[in-house]
């Protein structure tokens, strides 16, 4: 099957490390994997290696909602790439480059066919926001 790829970025105010920890720490993760306030990601863990499982989940804060995100990483390499492989199938790859301003986080990731093209950006975004949010507020490990 042939997906559609979105691409979505930020720049991150923070040392490669720490924005790399940020990004693959389920403590960092709980703290940053929702498109908005009115969600919250009770839990997260991340087998770092290829071969491992990336598992979150995330869920309305009034109960209403939620559902579990599941992944395999097919690449890992610290501090620069990151590959994996949604059940359904769906690729994600994110990399870490660092530039004068910052290090520069991308997410390519196929699309789904079940919401616009428009809505998976703006809530891919809306997280890797927040992601950014929380790595530049964080100390370096």
């Amino acid at each position: 099957m042939t997906f559609q790829k979105i691409t979505i970025a930020a720049t991150v105010k923070a040392g490669l490390s720490t924005a790399w920890d940020c990004y693959t720490n389920p403590h960092y993760i709980t703290q940053w994997n929702f498109a908005d306030d009115t969600w919250h990601c009770p839990t997260a863990q991340n087998d770092l290696k290829v071969g491992g499982k990336l598992r979150s989940r995330m869920e309305a804060k009034d109960g209403s909602f939620g559902f579990d995100f599941e992944a395999t990483y097919e690449t890992v390499e610290k501090e620069k790439k990151l590959v994996y492989r949604l059940d359904d199938g769906r690729e994600v790859c994110t990399t870490f480059e660092t530039k004068p301003e910052g290090v520069e986080v991308t997410t390519t990731f196929d699309a789904e066919t079940q919401n616009s093209l428009e809505m998976q950006k703006d809530g891919w975004q809306a997280i890797l926001n927040n992601y950014k949010k929380c790595a530049e507020g964080a100390k370096a490990s």
